[in-house]
């Protein structure tokens, strides 16, 4: 247990890492391990600025309160939920945001950094607005092809570009974490269960690490 995390309130909301059983197991359990009070939202398809307003996005979503079982959406009866409505309920200490793989752009010719830059700055606003402390944590590296086109190249100009624009969160470089190909996938994007075994275990050491907790406390 952290002395750091212990009593704290964390927030976790992202992509379609966080929904099924990926990182909203893996990540979950972990942070409660740590001795935080923990609730999670994933949306498939997701970007940052969705959690800013409801957005249906049509391939499901899912949720975890604290101590409670995996609730999945499937396909359309799937949701974001605004932040600013999860912060009055739940009054986070921390926030972390768990996306990047959905703003990439692996099919487009380029990296659609004017859209990512919106989405993103939507969200840390609303972030900076709540009062909580924040870590983003950016994309692993996955596996280049599959169905949505994922390349090393691209995953890598996203997570340089999220590390530039996320403040006033605190950038968790997951690329640093593992060699390009290292964690096997499903489809390039999603880990297999090992893999989010691995990602969720770092992630929680760098956020159990950071010097931002020692300010919370």
């Amino acid at each position: 247990m952290s002395l750091l995390l212990a009593g704290l309130t964390v927030l976790v909301i992202g992509d379609s890492h966080m929904t099924q059983d990926y990182l909203i197991s893996a990540l979950h359990d972990e942070l409660m391990q740590q001795g935080a009070r923990v609730y999670s939202y994933g949306a498939c398809g997701a970007s940052a600025g969705d959690w800013m307003r409801t957005m249906r996005p049509g391939c499901g979503s899912a949720f975890r309160l604290d101590k409670g079982p995996i609730r999945n959406r499937v396909a359309e009866a799937g949701s974001t939920r605004p932040l600013p409505e999860m912060v009055k309920e739940y009054h986070p200490d921390l926030i972390v945001v768990v996306n990047g793989d959905d703003m990439a752009g692996y099919k487009a010719a380029m990296m659609p950094k004017n859209w990512a830059w919106n989405q993103i700055t939507s969200l840390t606003a609303g972030i900076k607005s709540s009062g909580a402390s924040c870590m983003w944590v950016g994309p692993p590296w996955g596996e280049e092809s599959g169905v949505f086109g994922k390349t090393f190249t691209r995953v890598k100009e996203m997570s340089d570009y999220l590390a530039e624009i996320v403040s006033p969160c605190i950038y968790i470089n997951s690329l640093k974490m593992a060699k390009p190909g290292e964690w096997k996938t499903h489809d390039g994007v999603h880990l297999t269960a090992a893999g989010y075994q691995v990602w969720g275990s770092l992630i929680t050491k760098e956020i159990v690490s950071a010097d931002i907790l020692k300010k919370i406390k």
